[in-house]
């Protein structure tokens, strides 16, 4: 994944084979977790979404690389960590913590991790296309903005992907912030808002 300072990004995995990522409610909770520790600190974050076998989310990016002292006092060596490596410290370790509770072994997520730009500079942005059976938007509209339409299948994916009947019914996702069902601290309202980003008035809540 190449990640640029300023940009909005949507960044998404699988499991292997379209198999569980999540088994219970403490699994989403170590999840967003972990989120909060390591990409907070790169990234405000101003949708997400934890599905079964999937996660979605959309990040403003602040920096792609911070600086990770190494803990001594005396002739401490800066080091650096990227927001690439930041996101594969949280598949990796959420894998160790799934395969030691569930007695099993092996990858958990599918090795690359998508991330798509969804304010490049040249303004040219690709269609939507289905990767793994995740995406499935088609923009038919050269009127419609990116950022909304990402914003929008982000928060509808439970209900799009038959989860749920209504949204309020899926806790693990912004929407749940947003309404104030859940305080993840996660999402940063301050840069939704610079973006212009609403959910619709219609949402079946």
């Amino acid at each position: 994944m190449i990640f640029e300072q300023n940009h909005l990004y949507h960044v998404f995995n699988q499991g292997n084979n379209h198999e569980k990522v999540f088994y219970s409610e403490k699994n989403y909770e170590l999840f967003i977790s972990k989120l909060r520790e390591l990409i907070l600190p790169y990234a405000d974050v101003l949708a997400w979404c934890l599905m079964p076998n999937h996660f979605h989310l959309m990040l403003y990016i602040k920096k792609t690389e911070i600086e990770i002292p190494d803990g001594r006092k005396i002739d401490a060596i800066v080091k650096y960590r990227t927001l690439n490596n930041a996101i594969a410290i949280i598949l990796r370790s959420y894998t160790k913590a799934i395969n030691k509770e569930y007695d099993r072994s092996g990858s958990l997520f599918r090795q690359k991790t998508k991330a798509v730009c969804l304010d490049p500079d040249n303004g040219v942005m690709p269609s939507w296309y289905t990767e793994h059976g995740i995406i499935k938007i088609n923009f038919r509209n050269p009127e419609d903005q990116y950022p909304q339409v990402c914003f929008n299948y982000i928060h509808f994916n439970p209900m799009v992907g038959g989860l749920v009947k209504k949204l309020s019914e899926w806790n693990y996702s912004s929407l749940a912030e947003f309404t104030f069902q859940k305080t993840y601290q996660v999402v940063n309202r301050k840069r939704v808002e610079e973006f212009g980003l609403k959910l619709p008035a219609d949402i079946p809540v």
